[in-house]
């Protein structure tokens, strides 16, 4: 197999919250009389938390933007209680690399308390024994940093490593860590300039990169 390890994004990669997360946000926002429009949305995809703090700051000017994490957070928590859709193929995916043995690991730009909520809801957790999130690292993606730290902590080489993601941001930030990049269409539309290969699902894209053994 021409990888070492496997590098995960997880939202709108592996699953399908970037949805959930539009409508906990508009009702979020809404609570402060604010807008979240789907443009406005979509510009924050891929971002982390504290750049779209700022983002946001300066599309609605001042507010009590503190109010405003919490509840979108809580609107979160609750959507997810209801179950985290899996985006198609990531299981079969999962499980394949396990069957090979193949090494595998989390780099989002969510929080920690995000991530661990989400990968349990999903019940995907117990796939990664290595979840960088944006706590962890000084730099959140677009810089390379997340994917850097998960092929050190695999103890891998990130030359040697396959990126999965769906923004571009992402991509932009494994492609710049050294990485193959495969890039899956979630609901910002693929740029492709960060990415090896341009995929529709998961399962497509691991069979372009030659990842899945015979």
């Amino acid at each position: 197999m021409p990888y070492d390890a496997v590098i995960f994004d997880l939202d709108g990669t592996l699953l399908d919250t970037e949805r959930l997360a539009f409508v906990s946000g508009q009702r979020a926002l809404a609570r402060h009389g604010l807008t979240l429009t789907e443009p406005l949305f979509l510009s924050l995809v891929g971002i982390d938390s504290v750049t779209g703090r700022a983002m946001l700051k300066d599309h609605f000017g001042d507010h009590d933007f503190d109010a405003i994490d919490a509840d979108w957070q809580a609107e979160d928590r609750q959507l997810a209680e209801a179950g985290i859709p899996h985006k198609p193929g990531a299981v079969a995916l999962l499980t394949q690399l396990a069957a090979q043995g193949t090494p595998k690991a989390i780099a989002t730009s969510s929080r920690r308390t995000g991530a661990e909520h989400k990968l349990a809801k999903s019940a995907l957790a117990v796939h990664f024994d290595v979840v960088v999130t944006r706590d962890c690292v000084t730099l959140a993606k677009p810089a390379p940093e997340p994917f850097l730290l998960a092929a050190q902590r695999l103890g891998v080489d990130p030359r040697r490593c396959l990126a999965f993601e769906d923004s571009n941001t992402g991509a932009k930030a494994a492609f710049a860590a050294g990485m193959t990049v495969v890039q899956v269409a979630d609901l910002v539309r693929p740029t492709g300039r960060h990415a090896h290969h341009l995929a529709d699902d998961l399962l497509s894209g691991a069979e372009m990169a030659g990842l899945l053994r015979k």
